[in-house]
């Protein structure tokens, strides 16, 4: 079941002949019970449910919509492949969310599309740096605010920031319904590693891990990192309760999962910011730790750099270093 990547379309037209034109709901609300009822949440790593951030920002004043394309995960394609597949699915589900929330502004972050006949809503494209925080919300807000792309802890309700991935099942839902929806949600998955079939795969959700392992040939798998650098790691046998940011890592059985995790912390702090101290510190420690197999301060730094930072970087870190201790505990004996 491919109901995302089925919809391709090489142009406008042949996106209306598929999937029939962009249908404007009018009705104030609609989208937005539509969308509840669905149950369809973001597809950009914070699974938080759509419907409540389109409610609140369609009751702040002058409220923009962001269309984030950014990638920052070094492991994920699925943005520029539904982009360079779909790209009026997305465009469709952008324009439905500024009609939702009645948008005076409307950008695309991280990619650049040309303007359509059908579009109500002028779109500005702006650019993404190719750094791992860019594409983070407040980072996004900033960037087409016209300041430096650094995420904060801040929230602005007049802002919504939506995945492409999500626009695009946004468009899905005002087309064929939330009971539609329901019997086809599935998400996109960049899946890497030790397999033998790299590249994106579109499956239900609530699959097991070994489901993307099979579509992508995975062998002789001891773990699979799910949701990015971020993420979690799972054993092949496991359910994929929350996909994250839609990345999946094969690791062999013959690698050292904590030493590759090892690696990646030391990538997320070299992607810091440097705007406090869990991100100045406490990362580089962290890596250094993990490197050098010094459990205890392992444990003990986690528990210091998680909650306390100007963002979430510092929080997703300890995240991932957390799961790479429960699932490869063998490891650290």
């Amino acid at each position: 079941m491919r109901p995302l990547l089925d919809a391709a379309a090489r142009d406008e037209d042949e996106h209306i002949a598929r999937n029939g034109p962009l249908p404007w709901q009018h009705t104030p609300g609609a989208l937005i019970a539509a969308l509840a009822e669905a149950g369809l949440t973001g597809r950009g790593g914070a699974n938080f449910p759509t419907w409540r951030k389109l409610a609140r920002t369609s009751v702040a004043d002058r409220p923009v919509v962001i269309a984030n394309a950014a990638e920052g995960e070094p492991a994920s394609r699925k943005d520029k492949v539904l982009l360079q597949q779909c790209p009026h699915l997305v465009l469709d589900g952008l324009q439905l969310a500024a009609e939702a929330v009645g948008a005076r502004r409307v950008y695309l972050y991280g990619a650049v599309v040309p303007q359509r006949k059908t579009d109500r809503y002028p779109i500005t494209c702006v650019e993404a740096p190719d750094t791992f925080t860019a594409g983070e919300s407040s980072a996004v807000m900033a960037a087409v605010n016209g300041r430096k792309p650094l995420p904060t802890n801040d929230r602005r309700d007049d802002m919504l920031v939506q995945n492409v991935e999500t626009l695009a099942r946004i468009a899905q839902i005002a087309r064929y319904g939330p009971r539609w929806f329901r019997r086809h949600d599935t998400f996109l998955a960049t899946v890497s590693g030790a397999v033998q079939r790299p590249g994106v795969y579109e499956v239900e959700r609530g699959v097991a891990v070994q489901r993307l392992l099979d579509l992508a040939g995975g062998v002789d798998t001891k773990a699979v990192l799910i949701g990015g650098y971020h993420g979690t790691w799972l054993r092949p046998h496991e359910t994929i309760a929350d996909p994250g940011a839609g990345v999946a890592i094969a690791l062999p059985n013959n690698e050292s999962g904590l030493r590759k995790t090892a690696e990646i912390v030391g990538y997320l702090a070299s992607q810091s910011t440097r705007q406090c101290g869990p991100c100045r510190f406490g990362l580089p420690a962290l890596a250094e730790a993990l490197s050098a197999r010094r459990w205890d301060q392992v444990r003990q730094l986690v528990g210091l750099v998680g909650g306390r930072g100007a963002c979430h970087h510092p929080d997703g870190t300890a995240r991932l270093v957390r799961s790479a201790l429960a699932v490869f505990e063998e490891e650290s004996r």
